[in-house]
């Protein structure tokens, strides 16, 4: 049955805000029929976004209906992740109309009786992708006898590009007919790849076991494994999440994502020069191994094409190494480089 996807994204459907449904959007355009966001209502999804395809932009789930939706995925990830109920209520509407649901909040929709009844009611499947695993893995230190390198996705701040640079790096790598496999690390990740781990929703102390197990897991023949990042060390939100994936994945190879023009992080405070950002996860690293950065990927959505290509060439001499954006110009420099350091590890 062919897929059709309602994402729900009120109040919150833009270009950074609605990372899951802009993801969909990005990466399997012809399964969204529409995206509801009472904000945008009479817009379409490239007037907004200033890119892809053209989706329709309506008030309520009730305005889909007539599309023949088979499913909801609710598109953003607001902090905390709790449901308000504007969104509960449009959540019910799809249900009444035999709709699965895919969630990445944090309030798990299969622990809310009345939702989880309804599903059973209507025989339809509520996926919760933050859900974590159970039983917990703790980590034990595997990564000193591991057989592949890991590339983990590193940035100056939340919402800087990790997933897609993650997604993108993959999907280019494997076009070469490399063996690279991608763990993804949050709902949007998990929701494209079928497979990872929603590392911010495990207990602390598991989070390095997690991301651990899913890279024992995979097939002896990888060349490369592709860990998408969360958060960042220098945001005080979400900086614990940062550490855990770097210490669970014990990367070889890590690339910096960043915004350029961003000076405030999420929790309004500076970001610092990307140089000591680079040298910090470096730092953390040096009790265990040597981790080396091997380019930078620069979410330039904001900036006309010719200024944003400057600062990727600006960012190139700065840095010796990398530098693009790998949805608006490709990157063959920093696909290439990363094929030498697969050779070369191996």
């Amino acid at each position: 049955m062919m897929t059709r996807i309602a994402i729900l994204a009120i109040g919150a459907f833009d270009y950074i805000l609605s990372k899951t449904g802009n993801a969909l959007i990005r990466y399997r355009p012809d399964d969204v029929i529409a995206i509801i966001d009472p904000n945008q209502k009479g817009k379409t999804s490239d007037q907004v976004l200033g890119w892809g395809p053209i989706i329709p932009c309506v008030e309520s789930f009730s305005d889909v209906k007539k599309m023949s939706p088979t499913h909801l995925v609710i598109g953003t990830a607001p902090q905390g992740g709790k449901l308000t109920e504007k969104v509960r209520y449009e959540i019910l509407d799809a249900l009444h109309s035999k709709c699965h649901i895919i969630s990445g909040m944090h309030s798990f929709l299969n622990d809310d009786k009345e939702l989880s009844d309804l599903a059973q009611k209507m025989n339809v499947t509520i996926t919760d992708l933050r859900r974590p695993p159970k039983p917990p893995h703790f980590p034990k230190g595997t990564w000193e006898n591991r057989k592949f390198p890991v590339l983990l996705i590193v940035g100056s701040d939340c919402d800087s590009g990790k997933m897609t640079t993650a997604w993108e790096l993959t999907n280019a790598l494997k076009k070469r007919n490399r063996r690279v496999e991608f763990i993804g690390t949050g709902q949007t990740g998990i929701l494209l790849s079928g497979n990872g781990v929603p590392v911010d929703a495990v207990i602390s102390d598991f989070m390095a076991g997690e991301i651990e197990y899913c890279l024992d897991q995979l097939p002896v023949e990888t060349e490369l494994a592709i860990v998408e990042g969360q958060g960042a060390l220098n945001n005080m939100l979400y900086s614990g999440v940062t550490l855990g994936l770097l210490h669970g994945c014990m990367p070889d190879f890590l690339i910096f994502t960043h915004e350029p023009g961003r000076k405030l992080d999420v929790s309004d405070f500076p970001i610092p020069d990307l140089k000591i950002l680079m040298d910090m996860h470096i730092n953390l690293m040096n009790p265990f191994k040597e981790s080396i950065f091997i380019g930078l990927n620069y979410l330039t959505i904001k900036l006309k094409e010719q200024l944003a290509l400057e600062t990727c060439t600006l960012a190139e001499d700065k840095y010796s190494l990398p530098v693009t954006d790998l949805v608006r110009f490709g990157g063959e420099d920093m696909i290439t480089n990363i094929e030498k350091v697969i050779d070369e590890w191996n």
